[in-house]
């Protein structure tokens, strides 16, 4: 491997010369956005004089880390080349400087895992993939003894982390944030452009190469009903009703993420999303914790079929070390995926959710997705399985698992200044 010389372009180093202690930068593809930030942590890390430097580069998974970034940061740093003094460890996709700072590569599939390290530079590759807590609720928490700067980088795909990112950065004063559009930065060859714009839908077309935040996000399920749950004012503030049990929906993983939903019956047939939580490595008795500091008063309880599996440590299953704890369990129907799909779509236009409380509940929703197989010009049969999956699966076991004792659904009157749940605001 040849030693990657880095010469930034006109954009790049407009860039260079505008960045912050945290920087938002939205590009189209092909603009150069990975090469920019591997070279800013390869640079801080070189001519840091803090003992112990430590930087992080981030993408949504694991795996991408390991195909995108990381035969480029061997490149940069001079791999192959005779005055490569950097050591390159494979199995933590780690880079060891001689003057003791290191750049290390990770997947946000598992926030969680992140915590516990200090950082003093962070870049987050094609935000747009990732919940938002991993950087509110892990990394920044991580750069503040030591002051560490961030690179949020990324290419729209709807309104999730990327675009809440991209607005708090354009009104806070102390940070920097850019948008480069192909049509401006004249990167691509025009013919190219042409070309792709003939064999791309519009949406796609303006989301990859002219940075739209609003083009729809391609395969997701239920986008189109988050967004009319948006546009009916249904995204909102929604009370809780001590007088109405609280109904709560699981998907209990093992090694990865558990996700809760907490949700109330009202009458004639409507939801009111009241909150949801979701953390990784803690056992049952933690969740049992949080059912009693959320303080509502319960009603069932439902679970995936796969809680009567016993345990190879204890002899005992979930479900029986949670009847332990007090928290008796209903079984979902173990129905095919798609099924329970289905029953989401019809479920969703009868919700009401609180945004704040359950954000990241909701951007999983919207962004819950078949990928696209490019060689065969068509969609997977079957979901992605990333950070969405967790609160997308606890959903779809409320929503088959679930039997409300009512007439039914009723017609909802859904106008942005109508909200029978609410507690006086409501979402612009």
């Amino acid at each position: 491997m040849k030693k990657g010389l880095y010469t930034p372009r006109k954009h790049q180093a407009e860039i260079e010369a505008g960045l912050a202690r945290f920087s938002v930068l939205v590009c189209h593809r092909r603009f150069g956005k990975t090469v920019l930030s591997v070279n800013r942590l390869i640079e801080a890390a070189r001519k840091t004089e803090r003992p112990d430097w430590r930087g992080a580069y981030i993408a949504p998974l694991y795996k991408q880390a390991k195909t995108v970034v990381w035969d480029e940061l061997k490149r940069y740093c001079g791999l192959g080349s005779d005055d490569c003094e950097v050591k390159f460890h494979e199995t933590e996709l780690r880079a060891d400087f001689p003057n003791g700072a290191r750049i290390r590569l990770f997947g946000a599939e598992n926030p969680d895992s992140l915590r516990g390290m200090y950082l003093d530079a962070v870049v987050f590759d094609e935000v747009a993939q990732m919940p938002k807590r991993v950087w509110t609720e892990v990394i920044r928490p991580a750069l503040s003894d030591r002051k560490g700067w961030g690179m949020f980088i990324g290419t729209p795909r709807g309104k999730n982390a990327l675009y809440e990112l991209w607005e708090d950065a354009r009104r806070a004063p102390e940070w920097f944030a850019a948008m480069y559009r192909a049509s401006e930065t004249h990167i691509i060859d025009p013919d190219e452009l042409d070309a792709a714009a003939r064999e791309m839908s519009p949406e796609e077309y303006e989301q990859e190469f002219e940075c739209s935040f609003t083009a729809a996000i391609r395969g997701a399920y239920f986008g189109n009903l988050m967004g009319e749950a948006d546009k009916e004012g249904r995204l909102t503030s929604v009370a809780y009703d001590p007088s109405i049990p609280v109904h709560t929906s699981w998907d209990l993983g093992m090694s990865d993420s558990t996700a809760i939903w907490f949700v109330q019956a009202r009458p004639g047939g409507t939801y009111a999303v009241i909150d949801y939580y979701e953390a990784s490595g803690e056992g049952l008795d933690h969740y049992a914790c949080v059912l009693d500091e959320k303080g509502y008063k319960y009603g069932t309880h439902i679970a995936p079929h796969d809680i009567r599996v016993r345990e190879l440590g204890t002899g005992k299953s979930r479900l029986e070390i949670a009847r332990g704890l007090g928290i008796r369990f209903v079984i979902a129907p173990n129905i095919p995926v798609q099924d329970g799909i289905n029953a989401v779509r019809t479920t969703l236009p009868m919700c009401w959710f609180d945004v704040d409380k359950c954000e990241a509940g909701i951007e999983a929703l919207r962004h819950y997705r078949r990928e696209f197989r490019e060689r065969m010009n068509d969609f997977s049969s079957q979901p992605v399985h990333d950070w969405t999956s967790h609160a997308v699966d606890a959903f779809r076991y409320f929503a088959v698992g679930f039997r409300q004792p009512d007439s039914g659904p009723r017609a909802l009157k859904t106008t942005n200044d109508y909200n029978p749940f609410g507690r006086g605001r409501e979402r612009s």
